[in-house]
Protein backbone atom coordinates (compact mmCIF):
# COMPACT_ATOMS: atom_id res chain seq x y z
CA UNK A 1 0.00 0.00 0.00
CA UNK A 2 2.66 2.25 1.14
CA UNK A 3 4.84 1.45 -2.49
CA UNK A 4 1.00 2.11 -4.18
CA UNK A 5 1.10 6.11 -2.94
CA UNK A 6 4.89 6.59 -3.44
CA UNK A 7 4.56 5.51 -7.05
CA UNK A 8 1.71 8.08 -7.07
CA UNK A 9 2.87 10.99 -5.30
CA UNK A 10 6.18 10.42 -8.07
CA UNK A 11 3.71 10.21 -11.17
CA UNK A 12 1.79 13.51 -9.50
CA UNK A 13 5.38 15.28 -8.91
CA UNK A 14 6.31 14.35 -12.73
CA UNK A 15 3.16 15.16 -14.46
CA UNK A 16 3.50 18.92 -12.58
CA UNK A 17 6.70 19.21 -13.75
CA UNK A 18 5.77 18.39 -17.55
CA UNK A 19 3.01 20.64 -17.11
CA UNK A 20 5.41 23.65 -15.17
CA UNK A 21 7.96 23.56 -17.84
CA UNK A 22 6.17 21.88 -20.57
CA UNK A 23 6.29 25.47 -21.95
CA UNK A 24 10.03 26.63 -21.38
CA UNK A 25 11.57 23.49 -22.97
CA UNK A 26 9.54 24.09 -26.13
CA UNK A 27 10.58 27.62 -25.81
CA UNK A 28 14.53 26.33 -25.30
CA UNK A 29 14.27 23.52 -27.88
CA UNK A 30 12.76 26.33 -30.86
CA UNK A 31 15.48 28.94 -29.64
CA UNK A 32 18.44 26.11 -30.49
CA UNK A 33 16.75 25.77 -33.80
CA UNK A 34 16.71 29.69 -34.50
CA UNK A 35 20.09 29.51 -33.78
CA UNK A 36 21.11 26.98 -35.66
CA UNK A 37 19.14 27.89 -38.51
CA UNK A 38 20.33 31.51 -38.52
CA UNK A 39 24.08 30.71 -38.03
CA UNK A 40 24.13 28.37 -41.55
CA UNK A 41 22.34 30.86 -43.33
CA UNK A 42 25.02 33.18 -41.97
CA UNK A 43 28.06 30.66 -43.09
CA UNK A 44 26.30 29.96 -46.67
CA UNK A 45 25.95 33.99 -47.48
CA UNK A 46 29.55 34.90 -46.35
CA UNK A 47 30.74 31.68 -48.64
CA UNK A 48 28.74 32.95 -51.74
CA UNK A 49 30.14 36.45 -51.50
CA UNK A 50 33.82 35.17 -50.88
CA UNK A 51 33.60 32.91 -53.80
CA UNK A 52 31.77 35.32 -56.53
CA UNK A 53 33.40 38.81 -55.01
CA UNK A 54 36.96 40.12 -55.55
CA UNK A 55 37.01 43.14 -54.12
CA UNK A 56 38.51 42.70 -50.61
CA UNK A 57 36.18 45.94 -49.39
CA UNK A 58 33.45 44.88 -50.94
CA UNK A 59 33.93 41.33 -49.02
CA UNK A 60 34.67 42.94 -45.86
CA UNK A 61 31.64 45.68 -45.85
CA UNK A 62 28.91 42.57 -47.11
CA UNK A 63 30.49 40.48 -43.95
CA UNK A 64 29.79 43.56 -41.96
CA UNK A 65 26.49 43.99 -43.10
CA UNK A 66 25.38 40.40 -42.80
CA UNK A 67 26.75 39.87 -39.40
CA UNK A 68 23.99 42.79 -38.45
CA UNK A 69 21.37 41.36 -39.79
CA UNK A 70 22.35 38.56 -38.31
CA UNK A 71 22.57 39.97 -34.70
CA UNK A 72 18.97 41.78 -35.44
CA UNK A 73 17.09 39.16 -36.64
CA UNK A 74 18.18 37.11 -33.79
CA UNK A 75 17.37 39.37 -31.37
CA UNK A 76 13.35 39.85 -32.80
CA UNK A 77 13.39 36.16 -33.43
CA UNK A 78 14.25 35.14 -29.64
CA UNK A 79 12.32 37.54 -28.27
CA UNK A 80 9.41 36.77 -29.94
CA UNK A 81 9.46 33.26 -29.04
CA UNK A 82 10.16 33.91 -25.28
CA UNK A 83 8.14 37.04 -24.31
CA UNK A 84 4.29 36.40 -25.68
CA UNK A 85 3.03 38.89 -28.02
CA UNK A 86 4.80 42.02 -28.13
CA UNK A 87 1.75 43.98 -26.70
CA UNK A 88 4.02 43.35 -23.28
CA UNK A 89 7.50 44.11 -24.52
CA UNK A 90 7.32 47.54 -22.53
CA UNK A 91 6.54 46.05 -19.63
CA UNK A 92 9.14 43.51 -19.72
CA UNK A 93 11.17 45.55 -20.68
CA UNK A 94 10.94 47.98 -17.67
CA UNK A 95 10.76 44.96 -15.12
CA UNK A 96 14.51 43.58 -16.68
CA UNK A 97 16.24 46.95 -17.33
CA UNK A 98 17.38 47.83 -13.87
CA UNK A 99 18.95 44.68 -13.36
CA UNK A 100 20.09 44.61 -17.00
CA UNK A 101 21.58 48.31 -16.44
CA UNK A 102 23.75 47.12 -13.36
CA UNK A 103 24.82 43.84 -14.34
CA UNK A 104 26.03 44.89 -18.12
CA UNK A 105 26.81 48.02 -17.53
CA UNK A 106 30.42 48.16 -19.97
CA UNK A 107 28.51 46.17 -22.13
CA UNK A 108 25.30 48.02 -22.65
CA UNK A 109 27.92 51.24 -23.29
CA UNK A 110 29.56 49.48 -25.70
CA UNK A 111 26.63 48.90 -27.75
CA UNK A 112 25.38 52.35 -27.29
CA UNK A 113 29.17 53.46 -28.34
CA UNK A 114 28.82 51.38 -31.63
CA UNK A 115 25.11 53.15 -32.30
CA UNK A 116 26.78 56.63 -31.47
CA UNK A 117 29.59 55.86 -33.60
CA UNK A 118 27.34 54.41 -37.01
CA UNK A 119 24.82 57.42 -36.47
CA UNK A 120 27.38 60.22 -35.87
CA UNK A 121 30.36 58.92 -37.75
CA UNK A 122 33.20 60.43 -35.79
CA UNK A 123 35.03 58.35 -37.93
CA UNK A 124 34.70 55.50 -40.20
CA UNK A 125 36.84 52.58 -41.49
CA UNK A 126 40.29 53.59 -42.81
CA UNK A 127 40.52 56.64 -41.14
CA UNK A 128 43.51 57.86 -39.05
CA UNK A 129 42.11 58.93 -35.53
CA UNK A 130 43.71 59.60 -32.03
CA UNK A 131 41.37 58.82 -28.92
CA UNK A 132 42.78 59.59 -25.40
CA UNK A 133 46.31 58.68 -25.47
CA UNK A 134 46.15 56.26 -28.49
CA UNK A 135 46.55 56.76 -32.55
CA UNK A 136 46.32 54.45 -35.29
CA UNK A 137 44.42 53.77 -38.15
CA UNK A 138 41.08 51.93 -37.72
CA UNK A 139 40.43 48.59 -39.59
CA UNK A 140 37.44 47.18 -38.11
CA UNK A 141 34.01 48.11 -35.94
CA UNK A 142 32.69 45.61 -33.84
CA UNK A 143 29.67 45.77 -31.81
CA UNK A 144 31.41 46.01 -28.73
CA UNK A 145 34.92 47.33 -29.92
CA UNK A 146 36.51 48.98 -32.45
CA UNK A 147 40.46 47.69 -33.94
CA UNK A 148 42.81 50.23 -34.85
CA UNK A 149 46.51 49.90 -36.30
CA UNK A 150 49.00 51.86 -33.89
CA UNK A 151 50.64 54.38 -34.84
CA UNK A 152 53.36 56.40 -33.06
CA UNK A 153 54.39 55.81 -29.46
CA UNK A 154 57.75 54.85 -30.15
CA UNK A 155 57.94 55.27 -33.65
CA UNK A 156 58.74 58.49 -35.18
CA UNK A 157 56.75 60.92 -37.74
CA UNK A 158 53.79 58.64 -36.96
CA UNK A 159 54.65 56.06 -38.61
CA UNK A 160 52.87 52.24 -37.89
CA UNK A 161 54.21 50.50 -34.98
CA UNK A 162 52.49 47.14 -36.39
CA UNK A 163 50.39 46.75 -33.01
CA UNK A 164 46.50 46.22 -33.56
CA UNK A 165 44.67 48.02 -30.25
CA UNK A 166 41.30 46.89 -29.06
CA UNK A 167 39.58 49.64 -28.07
CA UNK A 168 35.55 49.54 -26.66
CA UNK A 169 33.22 51.75 -28.04
CA UNK A 170 32.22 53.07 -24.84
CA UNK A 171 35.61 55.24 -25.05
CA UNK A 172 34.03 57.24 -28.32
CA UNK A 173 31.57 58.50 -25.28
CA UNK A 174 34.54 59.09 -22.47
CA UNK A 175 37.39 60.33 -24.58
CA UNK A 176 38.22 63.08 -27.04
CA UNK A 177 38.20 61.86 -30.25
CA UNK A 178 40.58 63.70 -33.23
CA UNK A 179 40.15 62.32 -36.71
CA UNK A 180 43.23 63.15 -39.28
CA UNK A 181 40.62 63.02 -42.42
CA UNK A 182 37.10 63.53 -41.17
CA UNK A 183 35.80 65.47 -43.93
CA UNK A 184 38.74 66.93 -44.25
CA UNK A 185 41.86 64.92 -45.29
CA UNK A 186 45.01 67.52 -44.72
CA UNK A 187 46.85 68.15 -41.48
CA UNK A 188 49.27 71.45 -40.99
CA UNK A 189 52.40 70.41 -40.44
CA UNK A 190 55.86 72.47 -39.88
CA UNK A 191 59.60 72.01 -40.71
CA UNK A 192 61.84 73.76 -38.39
CA UNK A 193 65.68 74.44 -39.91
CA UNK A 194 67.66 76.48 -37.33
CA UNK A 195 70.81 78.83 -39.04
CA UNK A 196 73.65 80.36 -37.32
CA UNK A 197 73.32 84.34 -36.38
CA UNK A 198 75.97 84.77 -38.86
CA UNK A 199 74.36 83.27 -41.87
CA UNK A 200 72.80 85.64 -44.88
CA UNK A 201 69.43 85.15 -43.03
CA UNK A 202 67.83 87.05 -46.24
CA UNK A 203 69.21 84.57 -48.49
CA UNK A 204 68.34 81.34 -46.14
CA UNK A 205 64.72 82.75 -46.65
CA UNK A 206 64.42 83.12 -50.06
CA UNK A 207 65.50 79.49 -50.60
CA UNK A 208 63.20 77.63 -48.56
CA UNK A 209 60.74 79.62 -49.96
CA UNK A 210 61.58 78.89 -53.45
CA UNK A 211 61.64 74.87 -52.20
CA UNK A 212 58.09 75.71 -50.38
CA UNK A 213 56.85 76.44 -53.60
CA UNK A 214 58.55 74.01 -56.06
CA UNK A 215 57.58 71.01 -53.58
CA UNK A 216 54.33 71.76 -52.12
CA UNK A 217 52.35 73.93 -53.29
CA UNK A 218 50.60 71.28 -55.55
CA UNK A 219 49.35 69.63 -52.28
CA UNK A 220 48.23 72.88 -51.24
CA UNK A 221 45.80 73.04 -54.12
CA UNK A 222 44.26 69.46 -53.59
CA UNK A 223 43.72 71.18 -50.11
CA UNK A 224 41.87 74.00 -51.48
CA UNK A 225 39.31 71.24 -53.03
CA UNK A 226 38.89 69.34 -50.42
CA UNK A 227 38.43 72.48 -48.31
CA UNK A 228 35.31 73.62 -50.48
CA UNK A 229 33.42 70.24 -49.89
CA UNK A 230 34.34 70.20 -45.88
CA UNK A 231 33.06 73.48 -45.68
CA UNK A 232 29.54 71.97 -46.62
CA UNK A 233 29.77 70.44 -43.37
CA UNK A 234 31.64 71.92 -41.40
CA UNK A 235 32.63 75.25 -40.39
CA UNK A 236 35.97 75.42 -41.73
CA UNK A 237 37.62 78.23 -42.80
CA UNK A 238 41.75 79.37 -43.32
CA UNK A 239 42.43 82.22 -44.86
CA UNK A 240 45.35 80.96 -46.42
CA UNK A 241 46.61 77.35 -47.72
CA UNK A 242 49.35 77.57 -49.65
CA UNK A 243 53.19 76.93 -47.99
CA UNK A 244 54.38 79.78 -45.47
CA UNK A 245 58.03 80.27 -44.32
CA UNK A 246 58.28 81.74 -40.89
CA UNK A 247 60.95 83.45 -39.09
CA UNK A 248 62.19 83.96 -35.08
CA UNK A 249 64.92 84.14 -33.22
CA UNK A 250 66.24 81.26 -30.67
CA UNK A 251 68.83 80.75 -28.31
CA UNK A 252 71.03 79.60 -31.10
CA UNK A 253 70.40 81.12 -33.84
CA UNK A 254 67.48 82.33 -35.77
CA UNK A 255 65.13 79.57 -36.15
CA UNK A 256 62.71 79.12 -39.75
CA UNK A 257 59.61 77.23 -39.95
CA UNK A 258 57.64 75.86 -42.98
CA UNK A 259 54.32 76.04 -42.73
CA UNK A 260 52.94 73.60 -45.55
CA UNK A 261 49.43 71.41 -45.73
CA UNK A 262 49.93 67.30 -46.11
CA UNK A 263 47.90 64.31 -45.97
CA UNK A 264 48.73 62.77 -42.85
CA UNK A 265 50.30 59.39 -44.11
CA UNK A 266 52.28 61.15 -46.66
CA UNK A 267 54.45 63.36 -43.33
CA UNK A 268 56.97 61.71 -43.00
CA UNK A 269 58.03 60.97 -47.15
CA UNK A 270 57.27 64.59 -47.17
CA UNK A 271 59.52 66.07 -44.50
CA UNK A 272 62.88 63.32 -45.49
CA UNK A 273 62.38 64.84 -50.02
CA UNK A 274 62.33 68.35 -48.26
CA UNK A 275 65.40 68.25 -45.65
CA UNK A 276 67.40 66.30 -48.67
CA UNK A 277 66.32 69.70 -50.84
CA UNK A 278 67.21 71.51 -48.06
CA UNK A 279 70.41 70.74 -47.34
CA UNK A 280 71.58 70.09 -51.01
CA UNK A 281 70.80 74.20 -51.54
CA UNK A 282 72.76 75.41 -48.19
CA UNK A 283 75.90 73.48 -49.09
CA UNK A 284 75.71 75.33 -52.06
CA UNK A 285 75.88 78.46 -50.24
CA UNK A 286 79.08 78.93 -47.54
CA UNK A 287 77.40 81.44 -46.08
CA UNK A 288 74.83 79.49 -44.76
CA UNK A 289 75.39 76.58 -41.49
CA UNK A 290 72.56 75.04 -39.33
CA UNK A 291 72.89 76.03 -36.12
CA UNK A 292 72.93 74.15 -32.80
CA UNK A 293 73.26 74.63 -29.42
CA UNK A 294 76.90 75.66 -28.21
CA UNK A 295 78.66 77.06 -25.55
CA UNK A 296 81.51 79.64 -25.71
CA UNK A 297 83.90 80.25 -23.13
CA UNK A 298 85.96 83.90 -22.90
CA UNK A 299 89.34 83.75 -20.89
CA UNK A 300 89.72 87.00 -18.76
CA UNK A 301 93.79 88.40 -18.45
CA UNK A 302 95.58 91.27 -16.69
CA UNK A 303 95.91 94.18 -19.18
CA UNK A 304 99.02 94.79 -20.64
CA UNK A 305 101.19 97.80 -19.90
CA UNK A 306 100.29 100.19 -22.36
CA UNK A 307 96.59 99.81 -21.34
CA UNK A 308 95.08 97.13 -23.78
CA UNK A 309 93.34 93.80 -22.28
CA UNK A 310 94.70 91.05 -25.29
CA UNK A 311 91.62 89.12 -26.47
CA UNK A 312 91.11 85.65 -26.12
Amino acid sequence: MYTFETVENLINHFREYHNAYHTQIENLALSVLIVVILLFLRRILISLIAKNVKDPKTVYHSKRIIGYGHAFLLVILLGSVWIKGFGSIGTYLGIASAGIAIALHETIANIAGWFFILWRKPFVIGDRIQIGEDKGDVIDLRLFQFSMVEIGNWVEAEQSTGRIIHIPNSQVMKERTANYHGGFNYIWNEIQILVTFESNWRKTREILEKIAKEKIESSARQAEAQLRQAAERYMIHFSKLTPAVYMSARDSGVLFSIRYMINPRQKRGSEQGLWEVILDEFEKHPDIELAYPTTRFYTYTQESPDGKSPTS
